[in-house]
């Protein structure tokens, strides 16, 4: 699967997913500082789902209505980004049906 993660998620995760196999470009690594909504239409150019922590994006997909490939959104506090990392890689295991 191909994803973009958002600049403020972590760098396990990304690792993570990429350990995984999948296709994960992540916006720390090459635009830091995007605009959400710029970020939502390169996952939406490039044919990627969206992994996030920002619930900001929730108000851009389902108030604003803007187009999207989907949305992971990480909202897990109080264990740590390792564990975070094995949560996510999983449930994305678990949900890999677009193959």
């Amino acid at each position: 699967m191909r994803f973009l993660a958002d600049e403020g998620v972590d760098e396990s995760i990304v690792g993570a997913v990429r350990n995984d196999g999948h296709d994960v470009r992540w916006i720390a690594e090459e635009l830091e500082g995007t605009k959400n909504n710029v970020v939502l239409e390169a996952a939406v150019r490039d044919a990627r789902i969206l992994i996030t922590e920002d619930k900001d994006f929730g108000a851009l997909v389902y108030r604003q209505q803007l187009r999207h490939r989907g949305v992971v959104l990480v909202r897990v506090d109080g264990i740590s980004n390792a564990e975070k990392a094995r949560i996510v890689a999983r449930a994305i295991r678990e949900h890999d049906d677009l193959k």
